[in-house]
């Protein structure tokens, strides 16, 4: 008998008003929801993260309204986004959950635990922005490198990890084999016209979270919910720094930093990342 796990569990289906959300599930436990990076699917998670966190967790990660397998009007408009999050959560029937993200979907838990707060226990945000233009800028490379058709191991070793560390290029080449590791019922890739499409529609293209007037940041510096950031020292697209600058002010924020690592920390130290995220749940009221 094969034991399920996030590498040989079936993708799932909610019909949602006229839309189909693809969803896996593993585990046992608090659900934990995880919405992805930017043009991220179902398979752009590390499987052994997710196992890793299966072993506390009831652990969910879907494809984006009309993205990856999943049908409807594609976009990335973060409230849209939460959206998709929302409607899964309510189909499954969860009545609170551990709402997390990695980049772009750190924004999206983000404005998830502002738009529905009473669903949301903790939050985890993995290499990603707080709410506004961030005082360090990333480097331009990571937005030359992920606008490319396909991102080979060494686009990939730029993109999430630390190249100059040999540590963090071991780190890379592992995980790209875990992830490659799925051979069937893999979500689709994300087509270049498809996501230059969605980056031509973006309001702001100057910052990952848009937050024109600061109400955002207020209110998630609030502290209404435990808030949990994982991010590498050499993050270029979201530079850990910014979340420094907020920490004086932001009432429950809690900051791990990995040492030689970018912007995929989960993915460099699955073992480690799942073990810091379900201490900081079972521990942070």
């Amino acid at each position: 008998m094969t034991l399920e796990n996030a590498t040989n569990t079936e993708t799932k289906y909610a019909d949602l008003d006229g839309r189909r959300i693809a969803y896996r599930l593993i585990g046992q436990g608090t659900p934990l929801v995880l919405a992805v990076r930017f043009r991220g699917t179902l398979d752009a998670w590390d499987p052994l993260f997710l196992d890793e966190l299966a072993k506390d967790f009831t652990v969910i990660t879907f494809d984006y309204t009309g993205l990856g397998a999943s049908t409807g009007e594609p976009t990335y408009d973060r409230a849209s986004l939460a959206r998709d999050a929302k409607d899964l959560i309510d189909f499954l029937g969860y009545k609170k959950v551990v709402m997390g993200g990695w980049s772009l979907g750190g924004v999206v838990a983000q404005v998830f635990s502002l738009t529905y707060p009473e669903l949301v226990s903790h939050l985890v945000l993995i290499g990603t922005a707080p709410p506004g233009h961030s005082k360090i800028s990333g480097d331009p490379l990571f937005m030359k490198t992920a606008m490319k058709p396909v991102n080979d191991l060494d686009d990939e070793t730029i993109l999430f990890f630390e190249p100059e560390s040999p540590l963090s290029k071991e780190a890379a080449r592992l995980s790209h084999e875990r992830i490659a590791a799925r051979k069937n019922d893999r979500s689709p890739m994300i087509q270049e016209a498809t996501f230059m499409k969605l980056l031509s529609e973006a309001k702001d293209r100057t910052t990952i979270f848009p937050d024109p007037n600061g109400q955002q940041m207020e209110d998630m510096a609030a502290g209404r919910h435990p808030v949990l950031v994982i991010s590498g020292d050499h993050d270029i697209a979201c530079p850990v720094d910014n979340w420094f600058e907020v920490s004086n002010f932001w009432q429950s924020l809690h900051i791990i930093t990995v040492p030689q690592a970018g912007h995929a920390p989960q993915h460099q130290v699955p073992e480690y990342a799942a073990e810091v995220i379900a201490s900081f749940i079972k521990r942070i009221r």
